[in-house]
């Protein structure tokens, strides 16, 4: 008869085999999931979507805003601005090395209506929350949670702080720089990106914000809601 401890020590080999199974099950049905392109309908704020490609939870130098927001299914993508997005964050290693980068609400893996947004709805609408820097001149995360309805209801004052940390404008400027330079590289425009009208100028201030202008276009109008902790970004690709 077997003894107890060896008992013990079986079914602990077996959960382990099993667990290594399921790992190695679960790698090779991604490897060989095929990748379908996706297809966009209608519009930003009147459109639907199919295939849509759910974005990395995080990487080394990123992360999405909320786990809860990404197991509610609200970080999908058109499988080209997928593309893109990866693409800026390898760059960036490079370009802004040491920065931590948050990206927020995408939409739906079908599209369509995303409330509370009023975008959204076809794949190509990301919101991307802005890079900070703590009192010791850290790149750090924002503070999202529930209390602060994930991230979206954080208000930074007229210095661009929110308590002890501030808005990092050059991390921004490399970030969305990089956007637009993998954009290009993967056949996807940008149609408008959406910041706080008042923080811009300090946005363009920076080295690489400069360059900006004549590269992407803002939105000057004001939005239905501040964009102070977010900004918004608008791709462009072919949509039936």
């Amino acid at each position: 008869m077997m003894a107890h401890g060896e008992s013990k020590i079986n079914n602990k080999r077996l959960a382990a085999v099993l667990i290594l199974t399921l790992s190695f099950a679960s790698a090779c049905a991604a490897e060989t999931e095929p990748q379908t392109a996706s297809i966009c309908h209608g519009n930003y704020a009147n459109g639907s979507l199919e295939h849509g490609k759910k974005l990395p939870s995080h990487g080394e130098n990123f992360k999405a805003y909320s786990s809860l927001g990404v197991q509610a299914g609200r970080t999908y993508v058109h499988s080209k601005v997928y593309d893109v997005i990866v693409d800026a964050y390898k760059t960036l290693k490079t370009t802004a090395p040491g920065k931590l980068y948050i990206y927020g609400e995408t939409g739906l893996e079908t599209g369509g209506r995303f409330r509370p947004h009023k975008t959204h709805q076809n794949g190509l609408s990301v919101d991307f929350f802005v890079p900070v820097l703590n009192k010791r001149n850290e790149s750090v995360a924002l503070p999202i949670g529930i209390t602060n309805k994930l991230g979206y209801n954080i208000e930074f004052d007229q210095d661009a702080r929110f308590g002890e940390l501030r808005i990092d404008f050059d991390a921004m400027a490399e970030h969305l720089l990089a956007l637009r330079r993998t954009a290009e590289k993967n056949g996807v425009g940008i149609r408008v990106a959406i910041f706080d009208n008042t923080y811009q100028p300090r946005l363009m201030a920076t080295a690489t914000g400069k360059k900006l202008p004549t590269l992407l276009r803002f939105s000057v109008s004001k939005p239905w809601v501040r964009h102070d902790e977010h900004y918004h970004v608008d791709f462009i690709a072919p949509c039936q």
